[in-house]
């Protein structure tokens, strides 16, 4: 299967056997498995319609046999089910000073993976040419081809216009502004690519694996920058110019003679990222170069550096109660890097939040640490390029090219 590029075609005109293969697919995605008789009674269709589209999906191999039915009398009837393994998905998180790997399959397990610490200015084409490397290397460690890859879904660590994939003034990417990241992957790896921001894809890999059942969700990233991914209504939003849940530049009041590195001051950046909190304990005469040193003196107890990860976690919370009243959420999840440290952050947030917001808002909200922890990207980027070729218009396409 070599799903087409770009925007999703539109399904074929009603009629032909194939005219809904992808709607039908989607009934067998949650891996139930089903018989064509079963298949026709929740459709509705005729058995003999639903007979063509199983087997066209079949031959595509994203459907499978999956044993047979009881029988009454007679042969049992075969039972079929979603092939997760039919292909696979190239999962990838570029960080501000990491890279890391994943090869997928369909569901998201991740077959393969690798870390590598990688500064993200050393400019696109040097990132991606040795995320590409380490990419087919772990296709053949995972036992997969080139042939067998169904996409590439890529995080960045700054503003990209979904659409085209192209990184956007991103303040921590130079070289990055407008590259044509999807043309430089397709180069070696001519499939479907799609890059989004990495805190929208690490609000898709946390929801999917953690909790789904919840459609207004908002997943915040503490690390070297501070942003939100926001799923409202089931959706994810990105805004008009993908730039939705860039909280980092939130004004905090305390912050008034702070100075950001995007020029303005009082930023919440400034005030909560790792950075910003080592700074401020090196300012105090605790040495600390960046996050994983505050990090390194709160594990050893050091009672100046809870204290000033718990004043992050206040002024954090006091964006977010804001955040609260605005979109109501029912989960708020905490991660990156410093958002792993857990309590001392998150009693700081949770003291504010819900001090701040209005009861109605707070009564059933859930904050708590991301469940995913450093694997919510490249679960988000395998969720959203699966949610791209499996879509029913694609599938569709897709049928029609190899039919």
């Amino acid at each position: 299967m070599t799903p087409p590029t770009g925007p999703e075609p539109a399904a074929p005109e009603a009629g032909g056997s194939l005219s809904r293969a992808g709607d039908l697919f989607q009934l067998l995605r949650d891996g139930k498995a089903r018989t064509r008789a079963e298949l026709a009674m929740t459709t509705g269709l005729a058995r003999s319609t639903v007979a063509s589209r199983i087997d066209a999906l079949m031959g595509s191999g994203l459907v499978g046999p999956a044993g047979e039915a009881s029988s009454s009398g007679g042969r049992p009837p075969s039972r079929f089910a979603f092939n997760p393994a039919a292909r696979v998905v190239l999962a990838v998180d570029v960080g501000a000073t990491h890279v890391i790997i994943a090869v997928t399959d369909l569901n998201g397990t991740v077959l393969a993976e690798r870390r590598l610490a990688q500064d993200v200015a050393a400019g696109p084409v040097v990132v991606l040419d040795r995320v590409l490397k380490e990419g087919l290397r772990l296709l053949g460690q995972a036992g997969r081809g080139t042939a067998d890859v169904a996409g590439v879904g890529i995080g960045l660590p700054g503003p990209v216009e979904h659409a085209t994939g192209m990184p956007v003034k991103p303040p921590i990417m130079p070289g990055w502004d407008g590259f044509d990241v999807v043309r430089h992957v397709q180069r070696s790896l001519p499939v479907p690519v799609l890059v989004d921001n990495d805190v929208n894809i690490m609000a898709l890999g946390e929801r999917t694996a953690h909790w789904p059942e919840d459609e207004n969700f908002l997943f915040i990233k503490v690390a070297t920058g501070i942003g939100a991914g926001i799923i409202s209504s089931g959706q994810l939003q990105r805004g008009a110019n993908g730039t939705a849940g860039d909280l980092g530049h939130v004004r905090v009041p305390r912050g008034d003679d702070v100075l950001c590195r995007c020029g303005n001051y009082g930023c919440l950046e400034a005030l909560a990222s790792g950075p910003a909190v080592a700074k401020t304990l090196t300012q105090q005469g605790l040495p600390a170069h960046d996050g994983a040193d505050v990090l390194r003196l709160v594990a050893e107890g050091n009672v100046q550096a809870i204290q000033a990860l718990r004043q992050a976690g206040r002024d954090l919370g006091d964006v977010l109660s804001t955040v609260v009243n605005l979109l109501n959420p029912s989960v708020i999840v905490i991660g990156g890097s410093l958002g792993q440290a857990g309590e001392h952050l998150m009693a700081g947030v949770r003291e504010v939040v819900y001090r701040r917001s209005p009861p109605l808002a707070t009564t059933h909200l859930r904050i708590g640490v991301s469940g995913a922890g450093d694997r919510a990207a490249i679960l988000g980027a395998s969720q959203m390029v699966t949610q791209h070729v499996l879509s029913p218009a694609v599938i569709e396409a897709t049928l029609q090219v190899t039919g």
